[in-house]
């Protein structure tokens, strides 16, 4: 698309993104943000391949914008963003990696790349299963895991790393019930799971990460065929056999749903959990409250204050767009920053402050509009159960290093922490 002579002029003198956090700061948003959201709910930056996106900083505004059909989240179309840093490939040449909302040919990851009429047909496929009443029959089997994982925690070292003997095993325990996988697996879907999220895989490594992942739901989802099971598999194979889905329809909704459902939330309870722990006067309220309606609204607060998934939302308009005074031309794309949202004062006062008390229920961090985060009651019911048992039971957690040590995943599209050295 042709730049105007003004545009073209001060291409250069645009940010950069994304931006790096401050320094001792690693739970608030970069602080180049907030002068972004400054400047106004609408400003440009640069990308690493040129390209001037818009980004959008201010809650009204990412509501309006994410309930448009207008916007696409097709990766593959032109003008879509990617602020991914590009890799050379062999020939000097420059292939881009693909994130959170990567195409679904190279990532496998379904409907989430599609716009609607196809992502609506797709999506009902699985609604059923991450229906609130569903999540609500399935906590007395998650309290069950996670009391058994802290009997195994305190039956362990100490200090030990809460990622690595709580926070990553807990979910991938619940999604492997929900969908049918064994979780004796545990150890090769995460490992190809953290190929496809790491912002320095190449797009080679995190193909073939996908491959492996396809291969193996896909050999699963044959089996359930010929033995069925009260499970997601077992529903997505009955749909192949009817002809409703592909069979490549299938594998790749049980990618996205076996990915999906785990590593965000592992990295929002160990995150969630440093937090809470740099903030000693809000986990005592948590901690020594029971009101499960206390805890459900910590977890809203919790999620509207942290934020896993890190570089935005993206989209590219198929149409021209007025807004907030702006006009975004059809082809240009846009970062829907919801961590800026979600601290917007407009909506959320004194909103980069962890207030538990507070009212959070309108954020944000799982999108809004058709592409709302499909297992969000799943994630909010495990959370509730996290939240509300580990530091009841383990009233004396704490941090076995200074902040200052942990390792951030500053080198991953999904935000947490490496490890999380933890003693009581």
């Amino acid at each position: 698309m042709t730049q105007p002579v003004d545009a073209a002029a001060a291409h250069a003198e645009l940010p950069e993104f994304p931006m790096p956090r401050a320094r001792g700061c690693p739970f608030d948003p970069p602080p180049a943000f907030h002068a972004l959201r400054e400047e106004g709910p609408l400003t440009r930056v640069r990308l690493q391949d040129g390209s001037t996106p818009w980004v959008v900083t201010r809650y009204a505004e990412q509501r309006t914008l994410l309930a448009d059909p207008r916007l696409s989240v097709v990766p593959a179309l032109p003008g879509f963003p990617r602020p991914e840093r590009p890799h050379a490939d062999a020939d000097g040449d420059t292939a881009h990696g693909e994130g959170d909302e990567a195409s679904a040919e190279a990532h496998g990851l379904s409907f989430i790349n599609m716009d609607d009429p196809e992502h609506a047909r797709l999506r009902r496929m699985v609604t059923g299963p991450f229906a609130i009443k569903r999540m609500e029959a399935m906590r007395p089997a998650v309290q069950k895991i996670v009391d058994d994982m802290i009997d195994d925690l305190l039956a362990g070292p100490n200090p030990t790393d809460l990622v690595e003997s709580f926070a990553l095993p807990v979910p991938s325990l619940v999604i492997c019930e929900l969908l049918g996988v064994p979780y004796d697996d545990h150890a090769f879907f995460q490992a190809n799971s953290k190929a496809i999220i790491t912002r320095t895989s190449t797009p080679e490594q995190r193909a073939e990460a996908q491959g492996r992942l396809g291969e193996y739901l896909g050999s699963l989802l044959d089996a359930k065929l010929g033995n069925p099971g009260e499970d997601v598999l077992s529903d997505l194979a009955a749909k192949v056999e009817d002809g409703a889905l592909t069979r490549r329809e299938a594998t790749s909704m049980a990618v996205l749903l076996l990915f999906a459902g785990h590593e965000t939330t592992a990295n929002m309870i160990a995150l969630g959990t440093l937090a809470l722990l740099e903030h000693p006067d809000q986990l005592a309220r948590l901690r020594d409250g029971d009101d499960p309606k206390f805890v459900a609204g910590a977890v809203e607060e919790l999620l509207r204050y942290l934020h896993i998934p890190h570089l935005g939302m993206r989209r590219v308009a198929l149409e021209d767009i007025e807004v907030a005074g702006r006009t975004i031309r059809a082809g240009e794309g846009l970062l829907l920053l919801n961590e800026m949202g979600n601290r917007d004062p407009d909506v959320f006062p004194e909103g980069d402050r962890l207030d538990l008390d507070r009212d959070a229920r309108r954020h944000i961090t799982f999108s809004f509009g058709v592409h709302q985060c499909l297992g969000q009651p799943l994630a909010r019911m495990e959370l509730q159960v996290v939240y509300g048992t580990l530091y009841r039971r383990i009233p004396t957690l704490r941090l076995a290093t200074g902040l200052d040590r942990i390792p951030f995943k500053h080198d991953s599209f999904v935000y947490g922490v490496h490890e999380l050295p933890v003693a009581w």
